[in-house]
């Protein structure tokens, strides 16, 4: 399952001055970790971003977003956002910080 490499650079832009980042090639895409944590990651031509419990019904009433839900069963406070939700630059911004905001309370890995 490939990954969009566009899509992989606009989202590395955005994580340019973020410290502790790291890509990695996991669920047969990119997942950018911080400090270990996984925050946001590419899925074909989608943002798969990692919100949390408490954000996470709140974040699935934003247009172009649904659960994660790859294996049948959907993960819990991870969403994907379709690519009409990341189109511009802004929006991509938005979700991306979205996703480091919440690996950044996690412990360190």
């Amino acid at each position: 399952m490939p990954y969009d490499e566009t899509l992989a650079q606009r989202v590395e832009q955005v994580l340019s001055q973020q410290p502790g980042i790291v890509s990695r090639k996991m669920f047969g895409g990119l997942a950018f970790m911080l400090n270990g944590n996984m925050s946001v990651g590419i899925l074909r031509d989608q943002l798969m971003v990692r919100i949390g419990p408490d954000g996470y019904e709140d974040a699935l009433s934003l247009p172009h977003c649904r659960p994660m839900d790859f294996t049948g069963r959907p993960m819990r406070g991870f969403v994907m956002v379709d690519p009409e939700g990341i189109a511009d630059d802004a929006a991509l911004n938005e979700w991306v910080q979205r996703g480091v905001s919440f690996a950044s309370t996690l412990p360190a890995k």
